[in-house]
């Protein structure tokens, strides 16, 4: 039996002849007909940093899933910055931008009988929107993050965009000059990636790896490093041999995994956000999660990262340190509960 479980309904039989044609013209040969189709979700935008860089994500992505035997198809999704909507009336369409993100990934791979689907996010809603898709959908799917910003440096500091939030505030209390604040603003954010402590996308992207819906050290990789493109790479080839063992979300979001996503969480003093963004995950799912859960499991695990806001580092400096794999090292993970080592 072929691989394209799903996509079989507009490859196969004499009556696809049409559907067929429609493909030809994007490069399909005689030979891709038979290999499942990989929906590979885009959210590149020059609307902000977070998402600059993901288009050469993208495509080597589609690089990565033609190596491994499937036939790539990319479609866009969008994203709305918070960074910049922030203390306007554009924040009101922020964590409506999940809902749409979600639907469109639905949309179309479900529009287009796709046999599983590599989503590429950045900001803050392009990783819950991506996974309560892949939740509703139930098809071999990874998520690959956009990357994190490097620091941007003035002053001795290393400087995020909160760097720059404060910085107001400094002004605004007669703390600092004017030429200081622009000093800041300037150097706040020196290229791609998403704001680079542990804020919501390096906390979801973070939560999500440790629920195995992303590679292992993906979640903190730098998105103007190489090894961020490699992985890149490395995550279609893995999705392609999911939907040849039909892998799929329902098997791996399981309770287990949601508890494994708060515990880092907690671990790394990541967002409040991640409650609501998990929450709703779940409950697309079908895991009972609660409020209380995210309670219970404070609790038990301290902070073991002095990451920024509330901290000194940013997250490439956790990346340098062992990522993630490093920070769940420091945790027993059982099939009921997790506690500290």
């Amino acid at each position: 039996m072929s691989d394209n479980y799903r996509s079989r309904v507009v490859t196969q039989g004499r009556q696809r002849s049409p559907n067929r044609a429609m493909l030809r013209a994007v490069g399909f040969t005689d030979e891709d007909f038979t290999k499942p189709i990989v929906g590979v979700a885009n959210g590149y935008s020059t609307i902000t940093p977070c998402n600059m860089g993901i288009n050469d994500l993208a495509l080597r992505a589609t690089t990565g899933v033609k190596k491994a035997g499937g036939m790539p198809q990319m479609f866009g999704t969008i994203t709305i910055s918070d960074g910049i909507s922030m203390g306007t009336e554009g924040m009101k369409y922020s964590l409506v931008s999940r809902e749409v993100i979600a639907d469109s990934i639905e949309t179309a791979c479900n529009g287009q009988s796709m046999d599983g689907v590599l989503a590429i996010g950045g900001c803050d809603k392009n990783m819950p929107g991506a996974m309560i898709a892949m939740a509703r959908m139930n098809i071999p799917a990874i998520f690959v993050y956009g990357g994190t910003i490097k620091p941007g440096h003035y002053d001795g500091k290393d400087l995020t965009v909160v760097s720059a939030f404060e910085a107001v505030g400094q002004y605004s209390a007669g703390k600092i000059s004017d030429d200081y604040l622009t000093a800041i603003e300037r150097n706040a954010c020196p290229g791609a990636g998403s704001c680079g402590g542990m804020f919501t996308a390096n906390t979801m992207s973070s939560a999500f790896e440790a629920m195995g819906m992303s590679l292992p050290y993906s979640s903190t990789m730098s998105a103007e490093d190489d090894e961020k493109a490699d992985s890149t790479e490395k995550s279609a080839f893995v999705l392609v041999e999911a939907i040849r063992k039909q892998i799929l979300p329902s098997q791996i979001l399981t309770r287990l995994a949601f508890e494994n996503g708060i515990a880092v969480i907690m671990a790394i003093g990541g967002s409040t956000n991640a409650v609501l963004h998990l929450l709703a995950i779940a409950h697309t799912m079908g895991v009972k999660l609660t409020i209380d859960d995210f309670e219970e499991i404070r609790h038990r695990v301290p902070v073991l990262c002095d990451l920024k806001p509330s901290g000194r580092y940013v997250t490439t400096n956790l990346h340098q340190a062992g990522g993630i794999p490093q920070v769940m090292k420091c945790c027993w993970f059982t099939d009921s509960y997790t506690v500290m080592r």
